[in-house]
């Protein structure tokens, strides 16, 4: 059952930190490669580029809660949100 997992490509999970400006401050996200490429995913089929997108997410979820507890758990929850809308349109 879990062959299809177990074979999943190490360079997939490996951590990467990007630094990235989002409301004019620079800082560093860590996630793991695939996160990435889903994300740029996201963003490129909404015609930003990934800074574009992460900043316009993190205001609009600053501007409906007025904080962010953990930004890069979030972006994990939206890659998956966005995975499962794909295979459940």
């Amino acid at each position: 059952m879990c062959d299809i997992y177990a074979s999943t490509d190490p360079s997939l999970y490996q951590s990467v930190a990007r630094s990235v400006r989002i409301g004019g401050v620079v800082t560093s996200i860590k996630l793991e490669r695939r996160f990435w490429q889903i994300l740029e995913d996201i963003a490129a089929a909404g015609g930003l580029s990934l800074a574009q997108f992460l900043t316009q997410l993190h205001d609009e979820v600053i501007e409906r809660r007025g904080e962010i507890g953990n930004f890069a758990s979030l972006l994990r929850v939206v890659c998956t949100i966005n995975l499962n809308r794909e295979s459940n349109p």
